[in-house]
């Protein structure tokens, strides 16, 4: 990782937005190395005006921002250790921040809704634990819509961007790999070597991201040797089209995991830029 110094923006310029493969809910208790590159993170860029994360784990028919003054911690998942559902991240709500997005998606013609009770589920919650250890930066959630697929998502996320030149940080968490079928374990967190399949699809998105090739990364089922094996089910993918499209036009890509854990889910984390 790069050294860490302060990404904040300046007034009027564009923060970078940032995806993250948020692995396992045992990272929220055994985070590791992606634990590492999240509090790093979190240290580069200081604190945000309010946090926008659009997560693998809400998904809703047409987009749907979370405007809650207090969103509860949501343990969406079961037959885990007992102190995982102890944890809380009282983070504040960012209503103002869902009232804003609606209005932008809304110009572009998007149907919306605001949702005013969810809370945020592990997806927002794991990584933030550990990037914003305090809980003092408002949050809020957008949903995905799967069955729309990468294209729909990049143009939520350009839909989107305004929010990153008003401080506010985008956060698409989701996974760069994501069969739980041939995980070793859903709780492996140990770092180890990747099967094939799994390095050549991180090698073939990384080659698409840093060309700003959108559009091949967006047919990436069909275009890719292994894509369509590393997400038998879209959602975890769609996050990152989400910070992609919010990203400054002709960003720079910095990558800030790359290791694979139980064999086959790549813990891959970016940073998009702008351009300097």
């Amino acid at each position: 990782m790069a050294a860490e110094h302060d990404l904040s923006a300046a007034p009027g310029a564009a923060l970078p937005t940032v995806f993250v493969s948020h692995g396992s809910p045992m990272h929220a208790l055994e985070a590791g190395a992606a634990g590492a590159a999240w509090a790093a993170l979190g240290r580069r860029l200081g604190r945000p005006r309010a946090i926008l994360v659009a997560s693998a784990h809400s998904e809703t028919l047409r987009p749907t921002f979370g405007a809650v003054a207090q969103p509860e911690t949501i343990h969406d998942f079961r037959g885990f250790p007992p102190p995982l559902y102890a944890i809380r991240y009282p983070a504040p709500g960012a209503p103002e921040v869902a009232a804003r997005a609606r209005d932008l998606l809304q110009e572009q013609r998007i149907d919306v809704d605001i949702d005013a009770a969810r809370g945020l589920d592990h997806g927002a919650w794991a990584p933030l634990l550990y990037a914003w250890p305090q809980a003092d930066v408002p949050v809020a959630q957008v949903s995905l819509q799967t069955p729309r697929g990468p294209r729909h998502h990049l143009l939520l996320g350009k839909a989107l961007a305004p929010l990153a030149r008003e401080g506010v940080l985008i956060v698409g968490s989701g996974h760069l790999t994501h069969n739980l079928r041939e995980m070793r374990s859903v709780r492996d967190t140990s770092v180890g070597p990747a099967e094939p399949y799994v390095a050549q699809f991180q090698d073939w998105v990384r080659e698409c991201i840093d060309a700003h090739d959108l559009d091949r990364l967006s047919g990436y089922r069909r275009l890719s040797a292994g894509g369509a094996r590393a997400h038998p089910t879209e959602e975890h993918f769609l996050p990152l089209f989400i910070a992609l499209g919010a990203a400054a036009e002709g960003y720079r890509a910095e990558r800030l995991v790359d290791h694979v854990e139980g064999g086959v889910m790549a813990m891959d984390a970016y940073l998009f830029h702008p351009p300097r």
